[in-house]
């Protein structure tokens, strides 16, 4: 056992500097999670917090704000990519807060993966910019020179992330990489017990150099007034208990002063069973797995883990004895640091003694012990011995069995560790509706899993739950492998739930770095609105090649002409007139076979209520179109890779004519690439003026015009 005048404080990392407290400060013990050894102390005793805001305010903001969205996601890459050479240390780290290996994979190498995952999608799906355009310009004025539209800019204020105990790492960085995205900095408030974790990975993180300044900051102990520094520049997102949120959630900064505040609590989230899913058919057995993988991850301490069973009385102790049995069979209690053991310690005594106190609350309200016990489980030591009694927080997994399945307690007690119980639920000719009722008791939860592979089960079940929580997972015999699990959210998809669960929306892809930025209205002329989001606007101002009768100015180059370099929104391309013959439409038809009878007969084409005959062919527009204004000679536009929006406004006729106007819409240059994408307005109109279709051109085109000059 270490002594106690050895124990260091865990360091805050605050102001780009580490911070401990006078060595005679007041702290909080952090004790490993198997042995009860002293680890650490935990204190802020000192902390100017005040400053730690006003830090990221002002020096994180700044340098955030140099940077594009393209450029802060590719920094996400490079830190996961350096973060996943050093993940060793941090699984012997893991290991003392009571994490078998599997345990820390979830939560290290799933934290790495978030930032993989939002890096990606960032420099997908959002431009290489910090003006993030939400939705179409809306035309507020008869001659198109007032437009209105949405626009997505960063909050000018701090991410406060307040972590639970359960997931130090993952915890963390689901929080961190959407607002890094954003160009939010970030100050981390983990949980006491584990946070010696989320402090050793902010260390690696730190080393590696390539956080800009102010970004991220650590506070490694309590936080109690952090909020009254906080306005409504400001957010918070907290996990943790309802009971804490709800606390969080009065104080006056929020109340009152704007500060956005978003939660992810209790939730008492259950997994369905489908009538069909008899024991014998591989739904009944991919549920049986997915309860005791529930019940046994992280010894039970995830917000995701399954608290209620709900499963057709008739079936109810097929799946109390097979839960029993898997668990038997596979569960080894001990220290994780010994060969075999499947499921470590509770985080911490405490902890331990509150899951107990929740357990026997739910006896004591007529849940009755199906499998398991209170009493401390033969433990495997470190060593490989087994004892009967240790100093860990150490329990075996618990699973009760409600004869009430209305009894309250057991849709509003959560026991935080290895437990869960099953309840029945009623079924006549394969309705479910008492399925859905008994899981909506749960007051809004996280995540269900339904598990059946009958379609109008699955149907009736996710749409009469879907209400009342934030995922589902239908688990069948066709994803029961694949499936990432009913406890595992997914960095493109949302991760929250209404009700007892919070309210909150975490990860979600995109939407979770939204959830950082400001949505604003935005009104003014077609040239304003271009200038402020870097899109041309139909309306603002253009530079025009190509044919003067059409408004190109004599001498302009041709913008295909030109590099990235050189490129400029408003870059446009006017095209002359080419007329359409029958006999061009009659040999598209033949060539390609699309004999549709709009192109081919024109009795059938004059009774169609939209065509005035025969027709030309949409995509024979669309590809006379790229002829009239592609620059064929060699030069920077490198690859044409792709259509979008496309839209056929006014039919063509035998004897109308076709030309195009093509106009630099939106600029992109890639980051770890030569070149850059560009997307150009593309419309088609007819002799008379009238427009024939709309969509998107998007080419691949070099920064430099290097290999043609």
């Amino acid at each position: 056992m270490t002594t106690a005048t050895a124990i260091e404080t865990v360091p805050s990392y605050v102001q780009d500097s580490w911070w401990t407290p006078d060595p005679a400060a007041r702290g909080v013990d952090a004790r490993d999670a198997s042995t009860g050894e002293l680890l650490a102390r935990v204190s802020t005793d000192g902390l100017d917090l005040a400053a730690v805001v006003h830090h990221a305010r002002t020096t994180g903001q700044r340098e955030l704000g140099r940077l594009t969205i393209h450029r802060r996601a590719l920094i996400l890459k490079e830190l996961a990519q350096y973060l996943n050479d050093r993940r060793e240390p941090l699984y012997e780290v893991s290991a003392r807060t009571g994490a078998t290996r599997t345990d820390s994979m979830v939560d290290i190498d799933g934290g790495i993966g978030v930032l993989f995952t939002f890096s990606s999608k960032a420099r997908r799906e959002l431009p290489n910019a910090n003006v993030v355009i939400d939705g179409a310009a809306e035309v507020l004025s008869r001659d198109g020179s007032f437009l209105g539209e949405h626009i997505y800019t960063r909050i000018p204020g701090v991410a406060v992330q307040i972590n639970a105990f359960n997931f130090p790492v993952w915890g963390m960085l689901e929080k961190f990489a959407p607002a890094f995205i954003a160009g939010v900095p970030t100050i981390v408030k983990p949980a006491t017990p584990s946070g010696y974790l989320a402090a050793a990975m902010v260390r690696e993180i730190i080393d590696s150099g390539l956080l800009p300044a102010g970004s991220l900051q650590l506070i490694s102990g309590s936080a109690r007034t952090l909020l009254d520094e906080l306005d409504y520049r400001d957010m918070v997102s907290f996990t943790g208990s309802a009971a804490t949120a709800r606390t969080l959630k009065s104080h006056p900064n929020v109340v009152f002063g704007g500060v956005r505040f978003t939660s992810e609590t209790d939730s008492l989230n259950a997994a369905i069973l489908g009538p069909d899913a008899v024991p014998g058919t591989p739904e009944f057995d991919a549920f049986i797995r997915s309860v005791v993988t529930e019940m046994t991850v992280k010894a039970g301490q995830k917000c995701t883990s399954i608290r209620r069973t709900i499963v057709p009385n008739g079936l109810r102790q097929a799946v109390i004895d097979a839960i029993g049995a898997r668990i038997r069979d596979r569960v080894v209690v001990g220290d994780p640091r010994a060969e075999g053991v499947t499921m470590g310690a509770l985080a911490s005594l405490e902890q331990l003694a509150d899951v107990r106190a929740a357990v026997q609350a739910m006896i004591d309200a007529g849940g009755e012990l199906a499998y398991g016990s209170l009493d401390a489980p033969p433990v495997t030591r470190a060593d490989g011995s087994v004892a009967a009694v240790v100093d860990g927080a150490f329990m075996a997994p618990v699973l009760l069995s409600w004869a009430d399945a209305e009894a309250p307690e057991v849709h509003s007690l959560e026991a935080f560790g290895p437990v869960s119980s099953v309840i029945g639920y009623e079924t006549h000719d394969g309705d479910v509706a008492d399925a859905v009722r008994l899981a909506a008791l749960g007051s809004g939860s996280l995540v269900a899993t339904v598990c059946t592979n009958d379609p109008a089960v699955a149907s009736q079940l996710v749409t009469g739950i879907a209400a009342h929580h934030g995922r589902v997972l239908v688990l069948n015999r066709e994803d029961a492998r694949s499936s990432t699990g009913h406890g595992s959210p997914v960095p493109h998809l949302v991760h929250g739930g209404p009700g007892r669960a919070g309210g909150g929306e975490e990860l979600g892809g995109i939407r979770s770095v939204k959830h950082h930025m400001q949505r604003t209205a935005i009104q003014g002329s077609p040239n304003m609105l271009t200038a402020v989001t870097g899109v041309w606007h139909t309306g603002a101002d253009r530079v025009i090649a190509g044919d003067p009768e059409f408004g190109a100015v004599a001498g302009t180059v041709h913008p295909f002409r030109k590099s990235l370099a050189e490129l400029r929104i408003g870059d446009a391309y006017a095209s002359g007139l080419r007329q359409v013959t029958l006999a061009d439409i009659t040999a598209f038809a033949n060539t390609t076979g699309d004999t549709f009878y709009a192109h081919t007969n024109a009795a059938a084409a004059e009774a169609n209520p939209f065509f005035p005959g025969i027709v030309a062919h949409g995509y024979l527009l669309v590809s006379w179109a790229a002829g009239l204004f592609v620059e064929p000679a060699p030069g920077p536009v490198l690859a044409n890779y792709g259509l979008e929006n496309l839209r056929f406004i006014t039919p063509v006729a035998a004897g109308d004519s076709i030309r195009v106007t093509l106009t630099a819409k939106k600029i992109t240059p890639r980051v770890t690439d030569e070149y850059g994408e560009v997307c150009w307005d593309a419309i088609l109109h007819n002799q008379n003026g009238e427009i024939v279709a709309t969509y998107d051109v998007l080419t691949l085109v070099e920064k430099e015009d290097t290999l043609y000059a």
